[in-house]
C-alpha cells in the first residue's frame, strides 16, 4: 500500500474491563484491519461494556431482546453522505461485550485476547460491508477474520 493512512480509533472500556484488555492493544489490531483493507484515512469507534448494556442496544436497534457478543454501526449504510472535507471516512462504532467475550473463550479453550481480538475483527469487517448471512459470503468473511486475526497474532 502506498502513501501513510491515517486511522482515529476511538476507544471506550468500561471500568470493570479496562485491567483486562488494552486500549493500546485494541487500537493497533483495529489500525491493522484498516490498512489491510486498504483504507487511507477512517476513523472507528471501539466500546467495550457489559452484557446488559450491548442487550440494550440490541434491543433498541436491533429488535433482538438480548445479549450479543459483538454489534456493529455502521455510519456508511443508508442514505449516502457528503464525504468530508478532510478526507476522513467515519465508519462507525464496534461494541463488544467483553463478559460474552470471557464465556466464549472459555467455552473455545482459547484466551479471553483471542476471543476479543476476532470480535473486534469480525464487528469492524461489518461496517466494511462484509456479511455472512449467505453460505458464500459467509465463507468469504470467516476466511477474511482468520487471515487477519493471524496477522493480528505475529504483531
Amino acid at each position: 500500500m502506498s502513501g501513510a493512512s491515517v486511522h482515529s480509533v476511538l476507544i471506550s472500556i468500561d471500568e470493570p474491563y479496562a485491567c483486562r484488555v488494552s486500549a493500546e492493544w485494541i487500537e493497533g489490531i483495529a489500525r491493522r484491519v484498516l490498512e489491510a483493507e486498504g483504507l487511507l484515512a477512517a476513523e472507528l469507534g471501539v466500546v467495550v461494556t457489559d452484557d446488559e448494556t450491548v442487550r440494550a442496544l440490541n434491543r433498541d436497534y436491533a429488535g433482538e431482546d438480548e445479549a450479543t457478543d459483538v454489534l456493529s454501526f455502521s455510519l456508511r449504510e443508508g442514505e449516502q453522505f457528503v464525504a468530508a472535507p478532510d478526507g476522513v471516512v467515519r465508519l462507525g462504532e464496534v461494541i463488544i461485550s467483553y463478559p460474552t467475550a470471557e464465556r466464549q473463550a472459555a467455552e473455545a479453550g482459547r484466551p479471553v485476547a483471542v476471543e476479543v481480538a476476532h470480535l473486534l475483527i469480525h464487528g469492524i469487517l461489518h461496517i466494511l460491508g462484509y456479511d455472512h448471512a449467505e453460505p458464500d459470503e459467509e465463507r468469504r468473511m470467516q476466511g477474511r477474520e482468520e487471515e487477519l486475526l493471524r496477522a493480528a497474532d505475529s504483531a
